[in-house]
């Protein structure tokens, strides 16, 4: 990118900063404004590529999907399953709530 010559201002660094809640010094600012502007100026110079008779591929080794069916099985009985639980109930196991209301 020619020097000097970012594509974002400094105000949608800012507000990239924001929505992403990092608190940046004024240094930081211009530092992320040229790296993000070089960034963006890369990214432009590749879509400027031709495309258009490149099949599109989503990988390039050949290898292939190697696992195995899925089958269902013979299970562990509910009781053995329950057996080492701490705290159950009514054929369930019971855990502390990870959401707060």
């Amino acid at each position: 990118m020619p020097k000097g010559k970012n594509i974002l201002t400094t105000d949608i660094v800012k507000h990239v900063a924001t929505l992403a809640k990092l608190d940046l010094s004024a240094g930081e600012l211009k530092s992320f404004q040229d790296q993000l502007s070089s960034i963006l100026h890369l990214v432009e110079q590749v879509s400027k590529v031709e495309t258009t008779n490149v099949e599109p591929t989503s990988q390039v080794t050949g290898m292939e999907n190697v696992m195995r069916e899925d089958e269902a099985g013979v299970s562990l009985p509910q009781d053995e399953v329950l057996r080492n639980a701490p705290r159950k109930h009514k054929g369930y196991f019971v855990v502390d709530a990870i959401f707060e209301d």
